[in-house]
């Protein structure tokens, strides 16, 4: 059984990239393991204030809902972020969020597997290369960890457009593999 957290980082309420998410669940707990969501719907997220002060605390001076979330993905065997793609780039609520995970550099963590998820308008094969390079960016710096896998929907993009797309049935398989 491993620990996985998947980051739903869209602020639309039952969106595309929210919904490729729960499918990702349903699958990893069908394989029988610890599943644990998290929305940044409703979250306080600051901007980093590139203070450096996360490097001797280990945790950032900003009391907002990042610490804990940080604390969440630092326990966990696999970190899923989901994102609708924006101007062929992550959501920029997950951009801030990985910034702020700053303070998770110089600490252990267990996470190993990372995935991202993504949905948008656009429907070209390269739509979301410059998220993916985002996301590996913030990977190679806990070189314990690899992406593990890669999901992008496109020609979606009114809410719950995604309903009934085969991508769905592909979000859940992945997450029964992991």
């Amino acid at each position: 059984m491993k620990r996985v957290i998947v980051i739903s980082t869209s602020l639309r309420l039952d969106s595309n990239s929210d919904m490729l998410a729960d499918r990702f669940v349903e699958g990893a707990k069908v394989a029988g393991n610890e599943v644990e969501k998290i929305s940044l719907v409703g979250k306080n997220i600051q901007f980093c204030k590139g203070c450096m002060a996360c490097q001797k605390l280990g945790k950032c001076i900003i009391n907002d809902d990042v610490n804990d979330i940080m604390a969440k993905v630092l326990e966990a065997d696999v970190v899923v972020w989901a994102t609708p793609i924006y101007y062929y780039e992550m959501s920029g609520q997950m951009k801030t969020l990985i910034d702020r995970m700053n303070a998770m550099y110089p600490l252990e963590y267990k996470f190993r597997d990372v995935y991202l998820l993504t949905t948008a308008a656009e429907d070209e094969e390269g739509t979301p290369k410059r998220a993916e390079a985002g996301l590996t960016g913030w990977i190679d710096c806990y070189p314990k960890s690899r992406l593990a896998g890669m999901l992008f929907c496109g020609g979606v993009n009114n809410p719950r457009e995604i309903d009934g797309n085969a991508k769905l049935q592909e979000a859940f398989e992945m997450g029964k593999r992991i």
